[in-house]
């Protein structure tokens, strides 16, 4: 860096007096006593400002904004944010690479280097979204289910193998290593980077809204839109509103039978209370002493649930010890403890004097917790072991909602017997048919995945089972905790359990449960029964861990195991025995349950650094099929039109050098009229491919058969699968339908009709589209093909009361317009029923968080906010999205 292209380049110093080349920008030179003040959170972004300040993408008044935080977060100011690096996961990725792909297609033909459409920024994409619990329950599932895996995605992972070597600064992390956020915890995250002897902190933002797990190291990220992830690999800042700060204190020190599980699901609803969405939350008090690295990175894990931006907890000596167990090197950990020291990023938690300002503080007794699920819809929604059994039956009865069934009070003790492997069971409300230990939440915490081993190996000894019809699986996030299960010799009492390794990767959570045999699906469909899953993971939204189960939970591992072992939710493990054990005798929960002091001892015997070397030392080698695999070696990707897995999308097509202006909404229909709480899971596609959908239908007319169709996120490279896929969520609640159902009504004619097939018949008569929806439109994973999708079906513009951060960022990045009803303002206030057509006139020019006019046919106008929030966004929908602005950028039009 020059003296010349930075005004702060007077602050760079060495770190060490003895070596001039290693070098940092030193923020206590400034001399600004604001800079102390600043949550530590903000100090990253601070310190990022000050290194990248160019006065172009960069200005020094930007740096003011964000020291002068005190003030200007009270405001909505924009500011630009460059993290160090990038994260992927392959269903977020796929897509990625593909419109990078056609991205070097799009700058050929306007005449510019394809070969400038590359990451700039180290990008780093981990294969662990795409394996399925195909089999469970015999000795080479693991094996089977990888193998299938390899054979259903082979197209795919090719395609990516093309992309790592096509492009420069991308590295794959193969399949079969570990869930993407362990493997950037206890692999990736550099928590200070060395590059060319200039010393910062590591940040990134990811494709994953759960990216915010490394907030638990004392690194600064969280989940953006692909779209958005895109634009910072080609070397784009991320513009954000400089973000307020909740500080929250913990203090007080668990009961020994809490788990970290208990303590991130009250945080979850302690937060949703407070309401910190867009905001970050950063992490202080004593009590955060008394948490492993693992228990921070859990909380940090589900910081989306509760939706929050960032959950920070600042690096400490507990996360250096952390960095010395998972095997980094000792030269890491000095420069990492030196410079962060250096810098005032270092955090004694203990040492009240360092606790910084805060826009508010909340506070939580960790005496308090009790252990807890949450569910049976929302991961929000705690409930106290305790009160499981009582909440599940009020919850049969209670009017269809997130806390509801709308059952008749004489179903509700239905019972069906079915037959299964030559005996005969029964299935009634609340019956488990999925116990799940899966997830980035909990795998990478070695105290409740121990904790669930030692739970079996108590559970085995005292003559406990799970009923084999219950579909049970382990997943764990990295070949350590295999490692470590295994050495510790419970990994032989899980397996008998049932809770054989099924795959290394995010399974279960993300509905890759694979299929429930057949008798148990036919005895819930008879019943029309509510089946319970039980699963270690951070969502459960209606519709995501598997179709047959209508009720889902999260809970620690242990809990898992211990409600497979009884079987059903509707329990009272305080008064009740979980099951009889041997000569007949009840067994209690109580009576199996490790305390936190039996795990511990466990946890510092076998969690050992030379695991972690062992294990990643071959990480990227480790595949042999991956390594096997042939892949193209061309710039340009030679598309095959006869592929379902990867094609060409259209969001380039008749790019032109200059963009046109913006076009106004004329006479739009509604598409879908939507309530509260629509998440991604409702729009994005997700899951198995349903045989009576139109993705479905065009796969067979592609001459798939059913069992060939794989997933929707395996086929996230097919734009053609994907727009037929969206809102295609059975759970999908429309107010123009009386029913949950991934249907419309088409206006003009008043035909029910899929989503995709209503869409299209509006394309033919050239009819533009609109949706309206209520609070919180687009909470959830971070879905790219959430705005994508929409944006093919020929949806101009989302009319809702509040969007969820990164959905409404995709839908900027994809020209869709998101428009917000004014405060107190809703559908239902101004009388709209959506079977009325919408326009909207864009005045010249437009401003940012701008009112705009909405007319009706029926000569009504009321006014909305138009959410282009920053004058960055703003020019990524002139441009008709942020791809078509950088392929104009990069291609030097």
């Amino acid at each position: 860096m020059s003296a010349t292209s930075n005004p702060f380049h007077h602050l760079v110093e060495a770190l060490d007096p003895k070596d001039p080349n290693q070098r940092f920008f030193n923020l206590s030179k400034l001399g600004d006593p604001r800079y102390d003040r600043l949550p530590f959170s903000i100090r990253v972004l601070l310190e990022s400002a000050v290194r990248n300040c160019d006065e172009f993408l960069v200005r020094r008044a930007d740096v003011e904004s964000i020291l002068d935080w005190k003030r200007t977060q009270e405001q909505t100011v924009e500011v630009p944010f460059r993290p160090s690096r990038v994260i992927l996961q392959d269903f977020t990725g796929v897509p990625a690479v593909v419109d990078f792909a056609a991205m070097r297609d799009a700058v050929t033909k306007l005449g510019g280097d394809p070969e400038k459409i590359n990451p700039v920024c180290p990008a780093d994409l981990v294969i662990d979204h795409s394996i399925q619990v195909d089999f469970n329950r015999k000795n080479d599932s693991l094996q089977k289910n990888q193998d299938l895996e390899f054979d259903r995605n082979k197209e795919r992972f090719q395609f990516l193998k093309w992309g790592s070597k096509a492009f420069r600064n991308m590295r794959i992390i193969p399949p079969g290593s570990g869930i993407v956020h362990q493997v950037n915890l206890e692999y990736l995250a550099r928590v200070v980077f060395n590059q060319d002897g200039l010393y910062y902190p590591d940040s990134l933002v990811g494709t994953d809204s759960h990216t915010t797990m490394i907030d638990g190291l004392g690194v600064l990220g969280w989940g953006v839109g692909g779209i958005e992830a895109e634009a910072v690999m080609l070397g784009q800042p991320i513009s954000m509103v400089l973000p307020q700060v909740v500080g929250y204190k913990l203090f007080g020190t668990p009961d020994k039978f809490i788990t970290s599980t208990d303590i991130v699901l009250t945080v979850t609803k302690h937060l949703r209370q407070v309401g910190v969405v867009g905001k970050f939350v950063e992490f202080f008090g004593p009590g955060v002493s008394q948490l492993s690295i693992a228990d921070r990175a859990t909380i940090a894990n589900m910081c989306p649930e509760y939706g929050a931006t960032a959950a920070f907890f600042p690096v400490d000596d507990v996360s250096v010890g952390y960095l010395e167990q998972t095997g980094r090197d000792a030269e890491k950990l000095d420069y990492i403890t030196k410079y962060l020291k250096a810098v005032s990023m270092f955090r004694d938690y203990n040492d009240v004097s360092q606790d910084p300002d805060f826009t508010q503080v909340v506070e939580m007794d960790l005496t308090a917790v009790v252990p807890c699920c949450s569910g049976p819809k929302r991961p929000q929604d705690r409930i106290a072991v305790s009160d499981m059994k009582s909440d599940f039956e009020s919850c049969l009865g209670a009017k269809q909602g997130f806390k509801g069934f709308q059952l008749a009070p004489e179903s509700h003790n239905t019972s069906v017997a079915f037959q299964y492997n030559g005996a005969e069971y029964a299935l009634s409300h609340g019956s488990v048919v999925i116990a799940a230990i899966t997830s980035c939440t909990n795998t990478s915490n070695p105290s409740v995945m121990l904790g669930a081993g030692l739970l079996a190996k108590k559970a085995i000894e005292c003559g406990l089972s799970v009923k084999p019809y219950i579909k049970t699986s382990l997943s764990p996030g990295s070949g350590v905790v295999t490692y470590y299960l295994k050495e510790s010799g419970v990994m032989d009492y899980l397996f008998k359990l049932g809770f054989e390794v099924v795959g290394y990767g995010c399974m279960t959570c993300i509905g890759n449960s694979g299929p429930l045999p057949e008798p148990v699906v036919e005895a819930i469909s008879q019943g029309d029964l509510v089946a319970a899953g039980i699963l270690s993971g951070n969502r459960n939204f209606e519709g995501r861990v598997h179709p047959n189960t209508r009720a889902n939970y999260l809970a620690s591992p242990p809990l898992v195991i211990a409600y497979a072992i009884a079987g059903t939710v509707r329990i009272d493990f305080d008064t009740e025995p979980i099951g009889v054990g041997t000569e007949g005798k009840p067994v209690f929960l109580r009576d199996i349950w490790p305390t936190r002091e039996e795990i511990q001892a466990v946890e510092r015997e076998f969690v050992i650094p030379s695991m972690f070397k062992e294990v990643y030392e071959k990480i990227e080698k480790v595949n042999e099929r991956w390594n096997a695999l042939d892949a193209p070696s061309d710039k340009l990707y030679p598309w095959d039109p006869q592929s379902t897995y990867i094609k060409s999308p259209p969001f380039f097509q008749g790019l032109t050098a200059a963009p046109a202006p913006p076009r106004s909404v004329q006479d739009a229909f509604v598409l879908l009229n939507l309530g509260d709480s629509v998440t991604t899971d409702h729009i994005s596609p997700a899951g198995n491919i349903a045989r009576s959908s139109a993705a479905a239908r065009y796969l067979t007319e592609k001459g798939l058969s059913p069992r060939e169709f794989n997933s929707y996120g395996s086929r996230r490279g097919n734009d053609a699968v994907m727009a037929r896929g969206t809102f295609a969520n059975i759970r999908l609640f429309n107010k123009f339908l009386s029913k949950q159902a991934p249907q419309t009504l088409h206006l003009p004619s008043g035909d029910t009709l899929d989503v995709f097939d209503a869409a299209e018949r509006y394309r033919q008569a050239g009819s533009p589209l609109v949706i309206l929806a209520g609070k919180e439109y687009g909470s959830g994973s971070s879905r790219d093909w959430a705005a994508k999708g929409p944006f093919l079906l020929g949806i101009r513009a989302v009319l809702a009361e509040s969007y969820e951060r990164i959905h409404r960022s995709n839908l900027v990045g994809m020209g869709v317009i998101p428009l917000e009803f004014l405060p107190g303002a809703s559908a239902a206030s101004l009388g709209l029923s959506g079977r009325e057509r919408y326009s909207l006139l864009l005045p010249d020019p437009l401003a940012p968080r701008m009112l705009v006019d909405v007319k009706l046919d029926s000569g009504k106008t009321f006014q909305v906010r138009m959410r282009f929030d920053t004058d960055v966004e703003l020019t990524y929908f002139l441009n008709g999205g942020i791809l078509n602005y950088m392929i104009r950028k990069m291609s030097g039009k």
